[in-house]
């Protein structure tokens, strides 16, 4: 519904079944309706009082059929006004407006009851449209009727109707009516226009604490956290004390900001105050609020605080251990919660799948998966969707694309999930299927999707089809290329080698080269060593984003790689500078359901020992095949023999070796590593798996490799 919609006065289109309902659907209760004796009309219209106040629905049909079959209710104006109010305050509106259309003489009670009873269960159009049926019977709306009319206004979006609205407010003089004010206010704040409610808001001779409250609340919901903040400081020094409501705005504003600082007043005024303990609301967003600010400490030390802990709490956890980088504790709080007996909910198993996804863990994630099935949530589309990307990130293409062919509904971002399940997967051709096959089920791209492909593109080495649908998105979509989308069409074509062109790209973008832009160009810059490009590429790399370690990692490899050392020491020391230490590569693999990770040179594991005996034993049956290290992956200046050492400890040599002592024979084994494979490791795992007769799969920070036999699914382009 836009501003401009027209609303005809409603027809009912109930009046005509009303016999069959009384005969079908309240007679069945007159079995139950067992009075000594028929009730009066004063009798009646008292039970029906009490029972709205309880909203008890199906002693009020048994009241409904008793009036029926006594016949008090014939022509009984009255009685008639309290039932069909009845029906609105519980909700059953079908009902109600049944009663309402027999009823001649309608009072404003009637009309107010109606349109709030609309306006309340989601039927806002219903409310709009009986509200000029009223007006059009010549009776105004007073200050019971507008709350719920502009409520319903706000609900359908429909900005021009609520400005008009707004006008006969003025008309009517209720605009400062504090209870009709607060409805403008919220109002307003649905629309996203902020400035219209906050005038509004100031020019309210009386505000109490929901006038706050909304102002508040419509600031942080609008992204304009700041002057949320604000406004909870100004409400201070006009004497009110803040209460659930309003600590529930700050802290939706705090996690909007990332404000510690903030989060932590609120947690202290919560405590000295005692608001909003007496449920789970504000503790459950001071959680959230510490998560957004990486302060997952204080985050469990309040969830182990709190004696009741409901479904959010547990989800609001999980997920803040999973977005700060620690699936692991993510995996073992959701075990924590299961064995509880906590309800699980759609929110839960995606963030718990989310957290399988990063660190591959498989067999954990196939458990969730019959989790889902149990519980009847396997078919939901979110969920279904989360399997999908948890199936393809996992190494399984071939589970995540039967989750996806048996989804009963899909949606965006389920097509784009599994189009990027094969861009990983280096399936260019299959991602371009499933995207044309998307665009003919009338699904329309969009950024994100246009994104997935492009990337899929890019890794299987599709230039002339990637530059085809890149021009696709503006020509036959309308869609603008974003940041993301010109990152994929500079990589696509650095490493297809044709720098040149990449660069020239980048300098004729229409909008400003960021910094995952400049970085793209730098790693294909490496990977077909061009130093003097790759240099120019660093440089506008490292102005935009001094602390991002990739630029600087990449350039110290492609100077040691040509023996530059001084250049290589002069970067490691820019690195030195920036005071921030860069992340150890380490690499993951799962065996019965339990997560090992190792580090570069890592020994602490209790099988070290035998680890590196394998490791060993495998070095030797290389040399004897003719394998000869690499040692320009090593980026320092030591001796061959030790560049050679250093070159055996790297940590998904470590796991892979582990997962050779631990596994069975022909038992495929994946490895998950959090940087980028380096090209020795990728030549020694192509022989191991050669030499072991396994498949092995492994998940580095930009794609998947399947090595089988001596090759690899990359065709080591990568």
């Amino acid at each position: 519904m836009n501003g401009s919609a027209t609303l005809k006065p409603f027809k009912s289109l109930h009046q005509s079944v009303l016999p069959h309902l009384q005969l079908h659907h309240f007679t069945t209760h007159v079995a139950e309706a067992t009075f000594a004796n028929p009730l009066s009309s004063l009798q009646c219209g008292s039970l029906l009082q009490s029972l709205t106040k309880t909203k008890c629905l199906t002693k009020g049909l048994r009241v409904h059929a008793h009036m029926i079959s006594s016949g008090v209710l014939v022509n009984n104006t009255y009685l008639s006004t309290k039932l069909a109010a009845f029906y609105a305050v519980c909700g059953a509106m079908f009902e109600a407006r049944i009663v309402f259309d027999k009823i001649v003489l309608k009072n404003s009670f009637l009309w107010n009851s109606m349109i709030r009873g609309y306006a309340c269960n989601g039927l806002g159009l219903e409310s709009v449209v009986l509200y000029r049926e009223m007006s059009s019977f010549g009776l105004k709306g007073d200050s019971f009727t507008y709350p719920f009319v502009l409520k319903a206004c706000g609900d359908l979006m429909s900005v021009g109707i609520g400005r008009k609205v707004h006008c006969e407010v003025i008309i009517m003089g209720l605009e400062f009516d504090v209870y009709v004010g607060n409805s403008l206010v919220a109002m307003y704040s649905r629309f996203g226009d902020m400035g219209s409610a906050r005038m509004v808001f100031d020019r309210m001779p009386e505000r109490d604490m929901i006038s706050w409250n909304t102002l508040i609340s419509g600031y942080a919901k609008n992204g304009d956290a700041a002057e949320a903040l604000i406004m909870f400081s100004l409400m201070g020094s006009f004497g009110l004390k803040a209460d659930c409501a309003t600590l529930l705005g700050v802290l939706s504003a705090s996690a909007e900001l990332a404000t510690l600082k903030q989060a932590k007043q609120v947690h202290c005024f919560a405590v000295r105050n005692g608001v909003g303990y007496d449920t789970n609301s504000v503790a459950n967003s001071l959680i959230d609020a510490y998560c957004d600010s990486k302060f997952i400490v204080g985050a469990r030390k309040l969830f182990e605080t709190m004696i009741e802990k409901d479904t959010v709490t547990w989800n609001s956890l999980i997920s803040g251990y999973a977005c700060n980088g620690d699936s692991f504790e993510s995996l073992r709080l959701f075990v924590q919660m299961v064995s509880d007996g906590a309800k699980l909910d759609v929110v839960t198993f995606i963030s718990v799948l989310g957290a399988c996804s990063e660190i591959t863990a498989l067999q954990f994630g196939k458990s969730v998966h019959s989790l889902t099935e149990r519980k009847g949530f396997a078919m939901h589309t979110i969920v279904a969707t989360a399997l999908v990307d948890m199936y393809g990130k996992c190494g399984i293409l071939g589970c995540s694309f039967q989750v996806f062919r048996e989804m009963p509904e899909k949606n965006l971002v389920s097509w784009s999930a599994m189009i990027k399940g094969f861009g990983i997967h280096g399936k260019g051709r299959e991602a371009i299927t499933i995207f044309n096959e998307m665009k003919l089920k009338g699904i329309k791209p969009d950024e994100v999707s246009f994104t997935s492909v492009l990337s899929a593109c890019s890794h299987a080495g599709l230039v002339d089809e990637g530059l085809r649908i890149f021009d696709e998105m503006r020509a036959e979509y309308g869609i603008n290329p974003g940041i993301k989308q010109y990152s994929c069409i500079v990589d696509l074509l650095g490493r297809a080698g044709r720098l040149n062109e990449a660069y020239e790209f980048i300098m004729n973008m229409e909008i400003d080269p960021n910094f995952d832009v400049w970085a793209a160009l730098l790693s294909s810059c490496r990977a077909h060593h061009n130093i003097e490009l790759a240099e120019v590429a660093a440089k506008n790399a490292f102005h935009l984003k001094p602390q991002g370690f990739g630029p600087y990692v990449m350039l110290s490899s492609m100077y040691a790689a040509e023996k530059k050392w001084e250049d290589v020491e002069r970067v490691r020391s820019m690195v030195r500078n920036i005071g921030e230490k860069k992340p150890p590569g380490c690499s993951f693999v799962e065996l019965d359901k339990v997560i090992y990770q190792f580090l570069v040179g890592d020994k602490s594991h209790l099988q070290s020992k035998a680890i590196y005996d394998k490791l060993e034993e495998l070095r030797r049956r290389l040399k004897e095949i003719g394998y000869v290290p690499d040692t320009k992956s090593v980026f320092y200046n030591v001796e061959e023999v030790l560049k050679e050492k250093m070159l055996w400890d790297h940590s998904e040599r470590l796991a892979i070796a582990f997962a050779l002592i631990n596994t069975a024979p022909g038992m495929c084994i994946r490895i998950t590593k959090n940087i980028r494979v380096c090209g020795d490791c990728h030549a020694v795992i192509k022989h191991i798996s050669k030499l072991t007769g396994r498949e092995i799969i492994m998940r580095d920070a930009h794609r998947f490799h399947h090595f089988s036999n001596g090759f690899c699914s990359c065709g080591d382009y990568w």
